[in-house]
């Protein structure tokens, strides 16, 4: 078995994605679209911020709801900071190389790597088999997602590391039996993403902030004006006792730690610092004053999110924009790739 190349060359490429199932809120805010804003404002890369309305049908979904919920994502992304003349931002669907790599992928990937990912046995449960075969090849959907633009880097939060493992794993493979002695797709390296990252449910402290609760007081939305996002806050489950003076205080109290972190996250400041001006008094006083800030955090994002859902007409133009860019680069990469596999062209 010859060795598997490692030198790859190209040009420094970021690639994320995030599916347009559920409303965004302030973890997908915080754990990701914000550190997408900070990775393009860089300006050392060329980030590339997709919609992945194909992993979107893996699970049960509404087809009328479908678009309009692509559009909203995008919206999102465009108010967190997300710039569409400094990213592209386009849907997945959009850009046939996904479908056509991902194909490739499975023939390179093996059964035992893919039912190996953690998320398809959480998803499918005690009845997977009954659940799609897209559940299942769902990482190695994403592994093309990201090499149909040989992106170097991805920002990832820990439950995306087992997938991002797989993708470099079939890279590997792929240069290895194919690459005659080069690195034709990157190792892609993950962008491990800092402090705020992981923001709890305001109903659950234990349970990461989702789009899929069926509460929705579990979660601020990007979209919560500031009479909702205050509503939210105040019955942000707590415990009776009043905030620690230190960090190490706030161990085994999960709620309270999720509700610091947020005002921490919220305002650039550490759980410490944040204790060293609370610490002592009961969530009355400090659940109003994180609604404060956050609801002076979020009120632009908002504002221009509801701007933007208005006008359909513009998110559709960016997309098409986005999804024409995006395929200027994917298309040469899958056309070396067949030729390299030994298609008929």
């Amino acid at each position: 078995m010859s060795e598997t190349p490692t030198d790859y060359t190209g040009p420094k490429r970021i690639f994320s994605g995030m599916q347009p199932t559920g409303r965004l809120h302030l973890g997908n805010y915080l754990g990701a679209l914000k550190n997408w804003v900070a990775l393009q404002d860089e300006g050392d890369a060329e980030c590339i911020y997709c919609v992945v309305d194909m992993h979107a049908i893996t699970m049960p979904h509404d087809p009328k709801a479908l678009p309009g919920a692509v559009r909203a994502a995008a919206a999102a992304y465009i108010a967190a900071g997300v710039n569409p003349d400094k990213s592209i931002i386009f849907a997945q669907s959009a850009v046939s190389a996904h479908a056509e790599l991902a194909w490739i992928f499975n023939c390179v990937a093996r059964l035992g790597w893919a039912e190996r990912m953690t998320q398809f046995k959480d998803k499918g449960g005690k009845d997977k088999e009954r659940a799609s075969v897209g559940l299942l090849t769902y990482p190695v959907l994403q592994a093309a997602d990201i090499l149909a633009y040989k992106a170097t880097h991805v920002p990832v939060g820990e439950d995306q590391k087992q997938h991002l493992e797989l993708c470099r794993d079939i890279a590997a493979r792929f240069n290895r039996d194919y690459g005659d002695g080069q690195a034709f797709f990157p190792l892609t390296e993950p962008v491990i993403q800092g402090p705020g990252a992981r923001i709890m449910s305001l109903r659950d402290g234990t349970a990461k902030m989702s789009k899929s609760d069926v509460s929705d007081n579990s979660r601020i939305n990007l979209e919560d004006d500031a009479d909702t996002i205050a509503r939210k806050i105040k019955k942000a489950k707590t415990d009776p006792e009043p905030l620690p003076e230190t960090v190490e205080g706030l161990e085994a109290r999960a709620e309270a730690s999720n509700l610091v972190g947020i005002y921490a996250a919220l305002t650039g400041k550490t759980k410490a610092e944040v204790l060293a001006e609370f610490g002592g008094q009961g969530f009355g006083a400090f659940k109003p004053a994180l609604a404060d800030v956050a609801v002076e955090y979020l009120a632009p994002i908002s504002q221009e999110f509801r701007r933007l859902i208005a006008d359909q007409a513009e998110i559709d133009r960016i997309l098409a924009k986005g999804a024409e860019r995006a395929d200027v680069i994917a298309a040469p990469i899958l056309k070396e790739t067949k030729e390299i596999i030994g298609f008929w062209h």
